[in-house]
């Protein structure tokens, strides 16, 4: 069984203000444990920062071995990664992240991440973080993580991506594709790579970002509408669909709609979620 922690489900950049407080408003950054294993995490959003102070409150002052833990990011757009460096437990000797992501066109992913954590756009560089971040590229094949198998499958976006399934050894899976373009002139057509990935899981985490006049307008932005959402998990034949990676400019009031939306779609044929900030299920049961 795998259990799933939201801390972030933004995507495009943070928003704070009292109509979104009830979603939340930090990007995307999901917690996955897998019985007492090290954490698996789904992006660095500004999420993760929230993460770390969930660690930091679970300790309760009291003296914890060093943060260890593997990162599965999607891909590098900012709303992804910027939480790094504002994971509090990579400020601790001993501490050690294995960050798992796209091969880069020209550059290394490390590179790519030294090229925003360092000043002007950081006060100190990647490298000052006492805590160490192993680079692992990877854009389509399978490894294996502890207590864990994970699929990774490049998806449809704007730049490298890569979508991700992680199946427990013990049982239960979960699909991670929060950045995935609709194709533009025929909505039920889903690539072999998602639905490889989501073919089916337990939970189909998917994004959901517009509704179909703003699609219309965004059509190359490189996301999906609520209905395509709803197209995936019905193709792949999911237990549960999770609507993620909302709009910024959508308010708690809009997602709600949408999470009715897609429940109407669905027609019973799976259960759907609407992602918000702190919401905790597993891979067997519903939202607890």
């Amino acid at each position: 069984m795998i259990d799933i922690t939201f801390y972030g489900v933004r995507g495009s950049t943070p928003c704070c203000c009292p109509a979104t407080a009830g979603i939340g408003g930090n990007t995307s950054c999901v917690a996955l444990q897998i019985d007492d294993l090290d954490p698996v995490l789904l992006d660095l959003g500004t999420g993760l920062r929230y993460f770390g102070e969930h660690l930091r409150s679970a300790a309760n002052g009291n003296e914890s071995a060093p943060f260890r833990g593997t990162a599965l990011v999607t891909h590098l757009h900012w709303d992804h990664v910027q939480g790094l460096p504002f994971f509090v437990p990579l400020l601790e000797e001993g501490a050690s992240l294995t960050l798992v992501g796209p091969a880069q066109s020209g550059s290394t992913l490390r590179e790519e991440f030294a090229c925003f954590v360092k000043p002007p756009l950081f006060p100190v560089g990647l490298d000052v973080l006492p805590g160490s971040v192993e680079f692992v590229e990877a854009r389509s094949g399978c490894i294996t993580i502890d207590g864990a198998d994970v699929m990774i499958r490049p998806i449809n976006h704007v730049g490298e991506t890569n979508g991700y399934r992680v199946e427990s050894v013990q049982g239960g899976s979960v699909a991670y594709i929060p950045d995935h373009q609709q194709p533009i002139d025929d909505p039920t057509f889903v690539s072999p790579e998602a639905l490889e990935l989501a073919r089916g899981v337990d939970v189909l985490i998917h994004d959901a970002q517009y509704d179909n006049d703003e699609f219309d307008q965004k059509a190359t932005w490189g996301h999906s509408t609520i209905d395509y959402a709803v197209e995936v998990a019905a193709q792949a034949e999911v237990g549960r669909l999770v609507l993620f990676h909302h709009d910024p400019n959508h308010d708690d009031a809009w997602v709600e709609r949408a999470g009715e939306r897609a429940t109407d779609l669905a027609q019973g044929r799976f259960d759907v979620i609407v992602a918000s900030e702190g919401l905790s299920l597993n891979s067997a049961t519903q939202a607890m």
